[in-house]
C-alpha cells in the first residue's frame, strides 16, 4: 500500500478551528493531475496544496494549488499554510511549535512565479504579493443585483473594479456593516455576470467592524470555485490593498491595518496587511497566524 504524508492547518485564525482550513500534501511530483484534483475534491477545502518534493528547484519549492474544481496559479492562505508546513516538517525548524519561527524566508514556486513567505518574531507569516493589475470597472446596479442589496448600499465615491495580484477579485465598497452582512448571492445574476468575461471572486468591504481593534470588515464570495464564501482570503485582501492605495480610500499611501473576515460562516479570521505606494510602485504584504490541526497518511493505492 502506497501512502503520502498530509497535514491540516488553519490559516489566519487567532486560534485552532478558526481561520481558513488547508490540506497540504508532500511527495506529489509523480502523481497525475487527475488524482491531485480528486484529492482536492475529497478534502473539499477552499484550497488544497501539493508540494512536489522536499528538494528545492531554483531556490524554491514547487507547489500546486487546487480548489475542489480546478487548479489555480496563486492563492493567499495556501501560500502561508504551505510555507508553515515546509518550515516545520521539511526544514524541521523547531523554535516554535505552534507558529512559524523568526527564521529565513521560504520561497514557493507557484503558477504566478516565485512567492516569498517570511516569518516574523510574533509568529505571523507574511507573503509579498505581486504588483496589482487594475482591470475593468463594473456597473454598481449589476453588482447590487448579484449581492441582493440596494444600489444605495454601495459607496458612491469609489468604483467597483477588478483587481489582481495573481488571482482576480471584484472589489465592492459598501457603506455599512449591515450592508455587508445583508449580502446574499443571486446565482442567476452571478452566472450572467461571469458570462460577461469577468472571472473573479467578489470582495465586499466596509470600514465598520465587529471588533473595534480591526480596521475593515470583509466578505469574499467564490460561487464559481465550488464553495459560496471564503473564510479568509489572502490573495483577495492583497487585491483590496492595491485598490485602497490607488483610490486613497484610507487617506494614505502607506497602510498598516487589520481585516476581519469569515464571521458570517463561523470561521472568524484576522488578516494583517502592510502596503505602500510610491509613485506608481506598489508593495503589498499580507500576513497572519497558522495553526497545525492534524497530520496523517493518505492512501494512494
Amino acid at each position: 500500500m502506497s501512502t503520502i504524508p498530509f497535514y491540516i492547518v488553519d490559516v489566519f485564525g487567532e486560534k485552532k478551528y478558526a481561520g481558513n482550513q488547508l490540506a497540504v500534501f508532500r511527495h506529489t511530483a509523480d502523481l497525475p493531475q487527475t488524482l491531485l484534483q480528486q484529492i482536492a475534491n475529497e478534502t473539499n477545502f477552499a484550497e488544497t496544496t501539493f508540494i512536489a518534493s522536499d528538494e528545492q528547484v531554483n531556490g524554491g519549492y514547487n507547489v500546486r494549488i487546487f480548489t475542489p474544481d480546478t487548479e489555480v496559479p496563486f492563492a493567499g492562505h495556501p501560500s502561508l499554510g504551505t510555507a508553515f508546513i515546509i518550515q516545520k516538517e521539511i526544514e524541521q525548524r523547531s523554535d516554535q511549535e505552534e507558529h512559524g519561527d523568526s527564521g529565513s524566508t521560504v520561497v514557493l514556486n507557484l503558477g504566478v512565479g516565485q512567492i516569498p513567505v517570511a516569518p516574523d518574531s510574533s509568529g505571523k507569516l507574511w507573503m509579498k504579493q505581486n504588483p496589482p493589475q487594475f482591470g475593468r470597472t463594473a456597473d454598481a446596479a449589476v453588482i447590487a443585483e448579484i449581492l441582493g442589496i440596494s444600489p444605495d448600499e454601495l459607496e458612491p465615491d469609489y468604483p467597483v473594479q477588478e483587481v489582481s495580484t495573481g488571482l482576480a477579485s471584484i472589489i465592492v465598497p459598501l457603506r455599512s456593516l449591515e450592508a455587508v452582512h445583508s449580502c446574499r448571492i443571486n446565482p442567476i445574476a452571478y452566472e450572467r455576470f461571469l458570462a460577461d468575461a469577468f472571472r473573479a471572486n467578489l470582495l465586499v468591504f466596509c470600514r465598520e467592524t465587529v471588533h473595534e481593534d480591526n480596521d475593515l470588515h470583509v466578505r469574499v464570495f467564490c460561487e464559481d470555485s465550488g464553495f459560496p464564501e471564503d473564510a479568509a482570503t489572502g490573495s483577495a485582501n492583497g487585491n483590496l490593498a492595491g485598490y485602497l492605495l490607488k483610490y486613497e480610500v484610507l487617506g494614505s499611501s502607506r497602510l498598516q491595518y487589520r481585516v476581519e473576515q469569515g464571521y458570517m460562516i463561523g470561521r472568524p479570521s484576522l488578516i494583517h496587511v502592510n502596503a505602500e505606494k510610491i509613485d506608481d510602485q506598489f508593495a503589498i504584504s499580507v500576513g497572519g497566524l497558522v495553526h497545525q490541526v492534524a497530520r496523517g497518511e493518505w492512501i494512494i493505492e
